[in-house]
């Protein structure tokens, strides 16, 4: 059976490398009909109590969401702003859990980070893996791929044996829990 995946990069960014790791990811799933997301297609206004109060949840956040619902797993790659997620992705994340508490319908998750320099994100990796494991019970792996320009190829992807192998090790966890 063919599996639904939806991946992005937690980042704004056209050029993102987390949107190309995301997406490197989820292609090494077999049988499965991956679906690419761009969160500037999903660019709304900040969030607050009061814009919501006045206008409600936009529409955009229903879209993300339904694309969650209809999916059998999740893989997400962060981007590292500041320690902390992006802001794109935290404005969606906190419009999309106004909708309803289950923000990620206990789907299996693939956590992802990577960042030019040597910690690959790690810090907002960590934020994201104890954030997500209170507000999801299905099986979250991680990875963090540092110096993503030393240790990734567009034509081979990962290339640092030891990473490819820790990586190849969580994908295939979560590709059990689909």
């Amino acid at each position: 059976m063919t599996k639904k995946i939806i991946t992005f990069g937690a980042s704004s960014s056209k050029n993102s490398i987390n949107s190309k790791f995301a997406y490197f990811a989820a292609n090494h799933i077999s049988d499965a009909k991956v679906k690419l997301l761009d969160l500037n297609d999903f660019e709304m206004p900040i969030f607050s109590i009061d814009r919501e109060m006045e206008s409600g949840v936009p529409l955009l956040a229903y879209d993300f969401k339904e694309h969650i619902k209809n999916s059998d797993g999740i893989i997400i790659s962060f981007a590292e702003h500041n320690g902390a997620y992006s802001t794109a992705f935290k404005n969606i994340f906190d419009w999309i859990s106004r909708i309803e508490s289950d923000v990620w319908f206990n789907k299996p998750m693939f956590l992802l980070a990577t960042s030019p320099g040597k910690y690959g994100g790690k810090t907002v990796l960590d934020i994201a893996v104890n954030k997500f494991k209170r507000l999801n019970k299905n099986v979250i792996v991680s990875f963090s791929l540092p110096s993503f320009k030393s240790n990734f190829s567009e034509n081979e992807g990962i290339t640092d044996k030891t990473l490819l192998h820790l990586f190849n090790k969580q994908l295939a966890l979560f590709e059990l829990s689909l």
